[in-house]
């Protein structure tokens, strides 16, 4: 251990920052490095427990950063079933501004987000959000437009019409889905309209079914499902367009791509306790638009 002597009145003492620069250099390895305990125990030549002590002490920092007008992205992501993340990330920034942890996705969570983010003084100028039921109204409570994220939009129509759709009427519908990205909201529109009056009749097509009230069922009901859910969202999926002074995204990719990464990290050490899981995920958040360097000596 490195202990140091006072020149004028020759007293031995050592550095009271030590512990914290070990610490954190600790953290980093565990967290971004992915190093196990056992890993860290080799390296340092110490024990599991004197490690785990030492992960336990250290307090990660995260860069503040001033509130400022800017167009978030916000979507939750879940480890198993009842424990997930809420988080709103700056599109500009490209830096996560909060997150909170969760048991399942609902409005009032989001809505409890914004309220926090706007009391800290930013300003929300748009919103891109990945579709859920609810969430739009939270942000158009307080006059934010609202994208959704056209990536989800086609991954929701595929999970109704599959991959490769086996009628004409999927497959012409799955197509006209695909142009979302590069398309306009008129031209959209006007598509969608002429495929619902070339398929009208097939897609109100219905069948026999005696396990229903009616007695009846929609024969193509995934394809209908498929263009309701194409129809609703409508209103929000070219919000970007009407607004392009914001440089508004139309996927929330940025934030998934976040997601992605806190999976890998967070995965690398399984069986983590809540609290320590959490303060992991808090630190890579904090610092996901740029992953911290060890200066060496």
């Amino acid at each position: 251990m490195q202990r140091y002597r006072c020149l004028k009145c020759q007293h031995n003492f050592q550095s009271k920052r030590r512990p914290q620069k070990k610490q954190a250099s600790l953290y980093e390895r565990y967290t971004w490095g992915k190093q196990s305990l056992a890993e860290l125990s080799y390296d340092e030549e110490r024990s599991v427990p004197w490690v785990r002590k030492n992960l336990d002490a250290a307090t990660p920092t995260h860069a503040s950063v001033l509130p400022q007008p800017t167009v978030i992205l916000a979507d939750t992501t879940f480890w198993g079933a009842g424990y997930g993340v809420c988080v709103f990330r700056s599109a500009s920034l490209k830096r996560n501004l909060c997150w909170t942890e969760v048991e399942q996705e609902t409005a009032a969570i989001y809505a409890h987000s914004l309220k926090g983010l706007l009391e800290r003084g930013w300003t929300v100028q748009a919103a891109v959000i990945d579709g859920r039921r609810g969430v739009a109204r939270v942000f158009e409570e307080h006059g934010i437009p609202v994208q959704f994220c056209q990536f989800h939009q086609m991954k929701t129509v595929t999970k109704y019409l599959t991959r490769r759709p086996k009628t004409e009427a999927a497959q012409e519908l799955r197509k006209l889905s695909l142009t979302l990205h590069k398309t306009t909201e008129t031209d959209f529109v006007a598509a969608l309209n002429v495929w619902y009056a070339q398929y009208e009749s097939f897609l109100n097509e219905r069948s026999p079914a005696a396990h229903t009230k009616r007695g009846w069922e929609y024969t193509h009901y995934r394809l209908k499902s498929a263009y309701r859910s194409l129809k609703t969202n409508l209103k929000y999926l070219f919000t970007y367009q009407k607004y392009p002074e914001l440089n508004i995204p139309n996927t929330t990719n940025s934030l998934d791509g976040s997601f992605s990464q806190l999976r890998k990290k967070i995965g690398a050490h399984g069986g983590l306790r809540r609290d320590r899981r959490f303060k992991m995920i808090s630190a890579l958040l904090a610092t996901s638009s740029k992953r911290p360097t060890r200066k060496r000596h």
